[in-house]
């Protein structure tokens, strides 16, 4: 989304960010970079004045989640801006690994399609004009699903290639030591790889290495996890830590054991941009790398995983193309300019013709009846319900 708002920023939009959310201690200072905020109310009439007297040309929803609460509202009262879903990763995906990984089965789209969540998922990419697509995987995924290419664009992170100018800058195999792990605490699937880390993984990496260090950061780690801090064996929870990526440029190898997620990882993404490789899994390095060999190594199970941590933090050759590798995945894979320029040109079609884009989104269109829009009549009923409440008050 930071990367979405400076795009526009230097396309010369004026930004409206509109959330429903408090501000906290980890706040951006958006009004530091010229983007206007607003405070959004849920079931709520005084959105529909907003975007009135707003008008915007562009809305982005941040996740399906949004769209479902606000997109009626934007389709009714600014029926001519162009409605983007910036869907992040895809949710419903996520939900289904994990139910999975509880009960030991594999994943199928049968499964998937199944599941609630993913019904409402893939009905809000279909009540927008556009969707962005982060991972390349996903992309193959819906359109396996017959969601036409036309209402999606792959929009992997914006990364400036890597340099021979910035390769002089960066620590030497020999200077490095020790491991990371890099993972947000509000996310699940880093809270279930730092267990299964601590509890299967590292113990077998420490009988090798018996020496070795592991460091973990990331913002709001629960107690659990604050709890598993042991410098005896060396498995050291530091939490947050103000510059991520001077830390990994610092160690040798990158630990990211996910076992269920989606999207892409920004955490694999900085070890990359810093030269440290990464040992992950299948799920981790999904439609991050194109057909290109990864940056490090990539493997399923807890001895496997730590078999490769030891072999990439012994091997300075298999360190070297390792590292090799995740140059060439970013330059060639993340291309800063090249994503900007398809996005910008895919906006600027939708929006000459965007009359004949919607007609041809015949499931869209459906979705956009009254008989289908659950969400707008329960969001109307609990503003008349609250409405009333607020008079007896």
């Amino acid at each position: 989304m930071l990367q979405l708002l400076s795009f526009f920023l230097n396309q010369n939009y004026r930004i409206v960010f509109g959330s429903t959310a408090k501000e906290s201690e980890r706040s951006l200072e958006l009004k530091n970079m010229g983007v206007d905020t607003e405070n959004i109310l849920l079931n709520n009439s005084s959105f529909d004045e907003f975007l009135t007297q707003l008008r915007p040309d562009i809305v982005i929803f941040d996740r399906f989640l949004t769209e479902e609460q606000f997109g009626w509202r934007v389709a009714e009262f600014v029926p001519k801006a162009l409605r983007v879903l910036d869907t992040e990763d895809l949710h419903s995906l996520r939900y289904i690994r994990e139910k999975n990984l509880k009960s030991s089965q594999s994943f199928s789209i049968e499964n998937w399609l199944r599941e609630d969540v993913a019904k409402r998922e893939i009905a809000s990419i279909y009540r927008c004009d556009l969707s962005l697509i982060i991972s390349s995987y996903e992309m193959k995924l819906l359109q396996e699903i017959n969601i036409d290419k036309s209402l999606l664009h792959h929009l992997p992170f914006f990364v400036n290639p890597i340099k021979e100018s910035d390769l002089a800058n960066w620590t030497p195999y020999y200077k490095r030591h020790n491991f990371i792990s890099i993972g947000n605490g509000k996310h699940k699937p880093n809270l279930d790889a730092l267990r299964w880390l601590k509890n299967e993984i590292w113990p077998k990496i420490r009988t090798v290495l018996p020496k070795a260090q592991l460091s973990v950061y990331g913002a709001y780690l629960p107690q659990q996890i604050e709890q598993m801090h042991n410098s005896n064996e060396g498995f050291l929870v530091k939490g947050w830590v103000a510059d991520a990526e001077s830390e990994m440029a610092l160690a040798r190898v990158n630990l990211a054991p996910l076992r269920f997620g989606a999207g892409i990882k920004g955490k694999l993404l900085l070890g990359m941009q810093t030269g440290t490789p990464s040992v992950t899994t299948p799920i981790g390095a999904e439609g991050m790398h194109s057909n290109l060999p990864w940056g490090g190594l990539i493997c399923e199970s807890a001895e496997n995983i730590a078999n490769a941590a030891f072999k990439l933090y012994t091997d300075k050759q298999e360190w070297l193309k390792a590292q090799s590798n995740g140059i060439s995945i970013i330059n060639e894979v993340f291309d800063n300019q090249y994503h900007k320029s398809l996005l910008m040109l895919k906006i600027h079609e939708l929006q000459a013709d965007l009359e004949q884009h919607r007609s041809r989104n015949l499931t869209g269109v459906l979705l956009q009846h009254h008989s289908s829009l659950a969400t707008k009549y329960m969001a109307k009923w609990i503003e008349e319900k609250n409405r009333k409440s607020d008079n007896h008050n």
